[in-house]
């Protein structure tokens, strides 16, 4: 099966520009110096945030949930649309049903389980080994370290590493880590997917226009309260990833990393993957 072709170089570099979040989002978001983390300051709604650039084929928008806010019900909302959210005469107050009800919007509520969406008839294929070091999804091949959400290290936690690297966190969670993509089809339109800790749920809605841009949509509904987008590496990794391997593999647990003489955002990014 061929896989998408797409230059790694290429690829990584549209990575990083559409990694941050668009400048028009919802009234009650508020958004980081780099456009990167994006915090619902008010209420349960109105924490509608799409992606600085429309999606590549294959090209994924990762983010990491940080906080949670107790007390209301419904978690985040993810998905694609084909507004340009710089045309929206005003940003809705939801994503479902209002973005939805525009209509070219694709969008899902994140539950607790992982769910998984099959037409009738058609047969779950096996899904990948959650230690294979890539995540395929039809002709796209994703690195799978980054797409996994775990729990930050804790006093103790050396004595678990072995059991850190497979735990996987429920998908609502803190340092969960949800993704969307839309794969090409063969018949001109697309699938999309989403991703939820390293695990593709598989297509979610089919039929979308591949002639038209794509956003992501990330609703900062009810409990949750603060996601960050997280950069995915394609083909190549970056600097950064690699001085982060060759640091834990010269040390003996990941809270040695506190003492050794590093930056503290490299030291952040070494223990916490």
């Amino acid at each position: 099966q061929r896989r998408l072709k797409i230059a790694p170089a290429a690829m990584a570099a549209r990575c990083r520009l559409a990694a941050r979040f668009h400048h028009i989002h919802g009234a009650n978001i508020r958004l980081d110096a780099s456009h990167t983390q994006a915090t619902r300051v008010e209420s349960f709604a109105n924490g509608l945030c799409f992606s600085q650039e429309p999606l590549a084929p294959g090209q994924i928008f990762l983010v990491e949930i940080e906080e949670k806010e107790l007390g209301w019900c419904g978690h985040l909302r993810v998905g694609l649309t084909a507004h340009d959210p710089q045309s929206l005469e005003v940003v809705p107050e939801y994503s479902l049903p209002d973005l939805v009800n525009m209509g070219d919007t694709w969008v899902f509520a994140i539950t607790r389980n992982h769910n998984r969406v099959v037409v009738e008839g058609e047969e779950v294929q096996a899904r990948g080994r959650p230690w294979e070091p890539f995540l395929l999804i039809e002709r796209v091949r994703i690195p799978r370290d980054t797409l996994v959400g775990r729990s930050r290290p804790s006093r103790y936690s050396h004595i678990l590493d072995d059991l850190y690297k497979m735990n996987v966190l429920p998908a609502t969670a803190r340092r969960s880590r949800i993704g969307v993509l839309y794969a090409p089809q063969p018949d001109g339109t697309a699938d999309m997917h989403i991703v939820i800790n390293g695990e593709d749920m598989g297509p979610s809605a089919r039929g979308l226009p591949t002639t038209r841009p794509l956003y992501a949509v990330i609703d900062v509904f009810a409990s949750t309260k603060s996601v960050r987008v997280i950069p995915v590496d394609y083909g190549f990794p970056s600097l950064q990833t690699l001085c982060r391997l060759v640091i834990q593999k010269h040390i003996v647990h990941r809270l040695a990393i506190d003492g050794l003489d590093l930056p503290p955002l490299l030291k952040s990014f070494c223990q916490h993957e």
